[in-house]
């Protein structure tokens, strides 16, 4: 099943709640909020504040991407704000399978992020703990960047791990999800489409959605 899932990072912050409402229209199903710390990537951006406003906003899923150090220390504000699902990068946990299971015990799913550098065979210890993997298909930290096609292997590659050792994960990507990347994204086996610029940087966020998701239901008919 292909999700769209919007990131607000690309939004209209004035606007916020008309513009997550216009992309839930245009069939995004999952609300995807980038956290960053200003260390571990080069930008600061939400905190729980904005996403306890948030959910006052939507009944969607907030997908929470922790792009921070210690994640641990901030994992029970994000889960008590109303965030339901919380990613966090490999590169960033000392305790990995710790980490991921704090996320659980604050009743949230739980993913795992790799950067761009990182192989996927370092996932392969909490593959069966994760409830999906986000890929990150282009260097966190800004919106608006160039797909990496590197990264198309990796999906290929978790889609065929998880067929192997029949496990239940999904696959998620982020990072230049376009009209023009789409189809090679949801071919290669990502089903949680992140999307901010393609969605809200011009035009009707209502729209940008549904022509993204046409396109990637479109290519799942012809997928191999």
């Amino acid at each position: 099943m292909i999700e769209l899932a919007p990131s607000i990072l690309s939004a209209d912050f004035a606007r916020l709640g008309e513009q997550v409402s216009r992309a839930a229209e245009g069939g995004g199903t999952i609300i995807h909020v980038d956290v960053m710390d200003g260390h571990f990537v080069p930008n600061i951006t939400l905190g729980p504040q904005l996403v306890r406003s948030l959910r006052k906003a939507t009944k969607l899923p907030l997908d929470c991407h922790l792009m921070i150090e210690d994640p641990d220390l901030y994992i029970p504000a994000f889960a008590d704000a109303g965030a339901d699902w919380m990613s966090v990068h490999l590169e960033a946990c000392r305790h990995l399978d710790r980490t991921l299971n704090l996320v659980k015990n604050h009743g949230c799913q739980a993913g795992v992020v790799i950067n761009p550098a990182t192989p996927v065979e370092m996932l392969s210890e909490v593959l069966d703990i994760v409830d999906y993997v986000l890929v990150m298909s282009v260097n966190p930290g800004f919106g608006a960047q160039p797909f990496i096609p590197n990264s198309l292997h990796k999906l290929s590659k978790l889609r065929s791990l998880r067929e192997q050792r029949r496990l239940n994960y999904r696959i998620e990507v982020d990072g230049g999800v376009a009209l023009e990347t789409v189809a090679q994204i949801v071919r290669a086996g990502a089903e949680i489409l992140v999307a901010g610029n393609a969605v809200f940087s011009h035009g009707d966020p209502k729209i940008n959605a549904e022509n993204l998701l046409k396109a990637a239901l479109e290519a799942t008919m012809q997928k191999v």
